[in-house]
């Protein structure tokens, strides 16, 4: 019996891949003349800040200063964040306001730093839905490692078995179905591979689905 689900944050709650794509694109075109694809960036999909150094080096050659493009892409996703909001994703709040209303327990387990996630939850106003947030610094190993997944069960008081893990990543999808929790993926930019097909027990068009399936899950 399902008694929680826990949430990925980017490209499942919000539609923030796409976006966090273009400024990165437009900030390395326009401060550090280098193309940048969307198949890149792809490959930085649910992966935490601290693991894209090497990434963003393959990209962009040894020398490139990777604390400068950083800075320079959290200042322009804040600006474009504070005067536009962030985008939501179909389903989110119906989802929310359901599961709050049925009692399960909600935790978050995202690969971003505690101080933007929350910042993230205020803006859209999702933060009081959360009963326990999981983020970069509190694991030691991020996705596709099952820690992140087990430590947002254990916030929340339950067997991983018993949590519901919403993902749209593939590293996403091997953490929660490493750390035994009934697996949905919600495709965003990453379309699901035979792997996670495997590893998914549902894949959803979008967040309204999901009260589909834990009705079927009870």
């Amino acid at each position: 019996m399902i008694k929680g689900v826990v949430f990925d944050m980017d490209g499942l709650m919000f539609d923030t891949e796409i976006l966090t794509y273009r400024l990165q694109r437009e900030i390395l075109m326009r401060d550090f003349g280098i193309e940048f694809t969307l198949e890149q960036y792809k490959q930085s999909i649910g992966v935490r800040t601290e693991d894209l150094i090497s990434l963003f080096k393959s990209v962009c050659g040894d020398d490139f200063d990777n604390a400068l493009f950083r800075v320079k892409c959290r200042e322009a996703y804040v600006s474009y964040t504070d005067k536009y909001g962030v985008p939501i994703k179909d389903g989110l709040f119906e989802l929310l306001d359901w599961l709050k209303d049925k009692g399960y327990k909600i935790a978050l387990s995202t690969s971003t730093t505690r101080k933007s996630a929350e910042r993230t939850l205020r803006i859209s106003n999702t933060l009081g839905y959360f009963d326990a947030l999981v983020c970069a610094e509190d694991v030691k190993n991020g996705k596709p490692h099952p820690e992140p997944f087990d430590a947002a069960a254990k916030a929340l008081g339950i067997e991983p078995e018993s949590c519901l893990a919403l993902e749209d990543s593939i590293n996403g999808i091997k953490s929660a179905y490493s750390a035994k929790m009934v697996t949905v993926m919600i495709p965003d930019l990453i379309e699901p591979t035979e792997e996670t097909v495997k590893k998914s027990k549902y894949i959803l068009k979008d967040l309204s689905e999901v009260i589909k399936v834990l009705e079927e899950e009870k």
